[in-house]
């Protein structure tokens, strides 16, 4: 094997391959049958999920992601495919970069193999979450490592757990929102808005709720915030029991209840716009806020393949890269 024969291999949460009633269903029963995702005992969890939650959601995310897709399909899988493409031209013909999905197409399985097929000898995982949670980061790490415990020859393998604090991270999502306020009037408050999580899984050890703080202070600091001009939210909680607080929904009823008429909303949470910031926080969100009372509400779009954003991405894996010739 070359030493040379480097993988760069950028990884996110998945999406349906096509937005039809089957293809969602699939979808869902993937991701929702990752005991990773779901910490209930399977035999009962395994009647909720396909006696009742699938018959009826898939209709509903059916029609939710129907409201988003666009020609090129999923909005997350054409975004990543964008981000793919200009790390590798960033980083150069000497390292492959690819994209893999923990739950749909293109798959761990199909990339991992294939590249340890054409013998390469070291990959390096970007998981594109920069929270660290067991529900995102580390399924893809078990994902990874099932796959790897059936091959002999085994890589080297450098996995990025988390870059919540990241200096060029943080600052590209200032960016992001300068640039905002550039073009569109700046409101009176800005909420981030960060994925939900149960908070039993807080109370079992994981980090997300503290990373996700960490975030929004240090962006809030590097953008001169003060404390009544900005704010932290949770969204997409999902069945009945008790979710890390406060909830996204609630803090934008409150907020317009309370006078606040304009609001700018982002979600550092998320490297790629998709179906729970362009449907949940640009639309849905939204409606809750004007219903209240509110006037002006901005959704700041996800880093994306904006420049900084892929050369964050740069920044982060070159320690890992073999030396330039």
């Amino acid at each position: 094997m070359s030493l040379n024969k480097t993988a760069v291999i950028l990884t996110n949460l998945g999406t349906p391959a096509e937005n039809t009633r089957a293809g969602v269903r699939h979808f869902l029963k993937q991701f929702l049958s990752d005991p990773r995702v779901v910490e209930i005992p399977r035999l009962p969890w395994w009647l909720i999920l396909n006696l009742i939650i699938l018959p009826f959601r898939s209709k509903t995310a059916l029609h939710a992601y129907n409201q988003i897709w666009t020609e090129q399909g999923s909005p997350l899988l054409a975004i990543s495919q964008r981000q793919q493409q200009a790390l590798q031209k960033m980083l150069g013909d000497e390292v492959r970069v690819e994209l893999m999905m923990r739950y749909g197409e293109p798959s761990f399985n199909q990339v991992v193999n294939r590249l340890l097929d054409e013998d390469f000898e070291r990959l390096v995982i970007l998981p594109l979450y920069p929270q660290n949670s067991a529900t995102t980061t580390a399924t893809s790490y078990d994902h990874l490592a099932e796959i790897l415990k059936k091959r002999r020859d085994l890589p080297e393998v450098h996995f990025i757990n988390q870059y919540h604090g990241d200096p060029d991270y943080i600052l590209a999502l200032s960016n992001s929102i300068q640039q905002h306020w550039q073009q569109q009037k700046r409101q009176r408050f800005l909420l981030m808005s960060f994925h939900g999580l149960p908070q039993r899984n807080i109370e079992l050890g994981d980090p997300y709720y503290d990373q996700c703080s960490g975030t929004a202070n240090l962006l809030a600091t590097i953008m001169g915030l003060g404390k009544d001009q900005w704010g932290m939210s949770f969204q997409s909680r999902f069945g009945k029991q008790q979710w890390i607080q406060p909830y996204t929904s609630e803090v934008l009823q409150r907020l317009a209840e309370g006078g606040l008429k304009e609001i700018d909303v982002v979600c550092p949470g998320f490297s790629v716009d998709c179906l729970e910031t362009l449907e949940e926080i640009q639309l849905q969100n939204r409606d809750i806020f004007l219903q209240y009372g509110g006037e002006q509400y901005h959704y700041i779009p996800c880093l994306n393949d904006r420049e900084d954003h892929i050369r964050m991405m740069a920044n982060l894996v070159k320690p890992y890269l073999p030396p330039a010739d």
